[in-house]
């Protein structure tokens, strides 16, 4: 069975599996083992996605499965993406009930995460076509490597999303991924030339890995140029996890340089993470550099943003979905 979902288009034999390990090959057909299976369901706050322009303040339904198409030896979840143990996903929900239990908690959205989603993405797509039906949105975190023919199936039922861009070398990829940066490119661009919905991107920062100021440099251009000044840039700390326990943790140094630099080539809003910096956490306007949206970790104020989503000081439109 050949599956066509990712770039790997894996060739499944009878009862093995894909790279992903739950996309599997029953009796000749090709079948999603954890469908209705999660590893768990929690309420958070949209921000902890991190989504910083994306229905601010509101709480999110967050739920995921096991399994990964990368094969990251920094890998920040490694717990569950690397997990080959089903057991592990104890809590069943079908698409119905989890857009239920969003409603009955009051959470505005449904949030595809702590795995990549695209390996469930027959559970992930379904789930949205019924958040739909309740007037809730999906928002996914995924780092986007997604073959080109299911782009679309994908990200049309899906109303924001977070991209994990890993770095911006393909060495970087094969060395550390097991897989190619050119498909996750081809996924940004699509998100922000050909769909409705909201993208935002998340760097991980690791020191000596990718983190020099020539990259950093590249990245930001062209993200200005292929994507658009307006998209948010989130820089994250990384912490030593999984096969990666001999690096130090990203000082926060560089994350502020990080920031600078992507200011300096022309990104209107750069955030930082893991680490406490509400300076580097709220949205200045990029005309007349009034705070609209303070952020102190996961907590954000009172926004100076009007009902057409600009700045409450000077008129300049703030690009996001603001408004409930």
């Amino acid at each position: 069975m050949l599956c066509d979902l990712c770039p790997r288009h894996c060739s499944i034999g009878p009862n093995q599996t894909g790279f992903c390990f739950v996309r599997q090959n029953q009796d000749n057909k090709l079948v999603l083992a954890t469908y209705g299976k999660n590893s768990g369901l929690a309420v958070d706050p949209i921000e902890k996605k991190p989504l910083y322009h994306f229905l601010p303040g509101s709480k999110t339904l967050s739920f995921g499965t096991i399994g990964c198409n990368l094969g990251c030896t920094f890998c920040q979840n490694w717990t569950t993406s690397k997990s080959r143990d089903i057991r592990q996903l104890q809590v069943e929900a079908s698409p119905e009930q989890i857009a239920a239990l969003a409603v009955q908690h009051d959470c505005r959205s449904v949030a595809l995460t702590y795995n990549e989603p695209i390996v469930w993405a027959e559970y992930a797509v379904d789930t949205a076509v019924e958040c739909r039906k309740q007037g809730v949105k999906t928002v996914c975190v995924s780092a986007g490597y997604i073959s080109p023919q299911k782009r679309k199936w994908f990200f049309e039922s899906i109303d924001a999303t977070n991209i994990d861009l890993k770095a911006f070398s393909d060495r970087f990829y094969k060395e550390k991924c097991g897989a190619s940066i050119e498909p996750v490119k081809e996924t940004l661009r699509f998100l922000a030339k050909e769909t409705e919905t909201w993208l935002e991107i998340t760097t991980l920062l690791i020191p000596g890995e990718n983190d020099s100021d020539e990259e950093l440099t590249a990245m930001c251009k062209w993200i200005r140029k292929e994507l658009g000044a307006g998209i948010p840039l989130h820089f994250s700390a990384f912490r030593p996890a999984y096969k990666e326990n001999e690096i130090a943790p990203t000082p926060p140094q560089t994350l502020f340089r990080a920031r600078e630099i992507a200011h300096q080539n022309g990104l209107c809003y750069v955030y930082t993470g893991n680490i406490h910096d509400p300076a580097g956490q709220s949205t200045a306007c990029p005309q007349c550099k009034q705070t609209v949206a303070f952020r102190a970790r996961y907590t954000i104020g009172e926004l100076a943003i009007d009902e057409d989503s600009c700045c409450k000081f000077c008129g300049q439109s703030i690009a996001g979905i603001w408004s409930f």
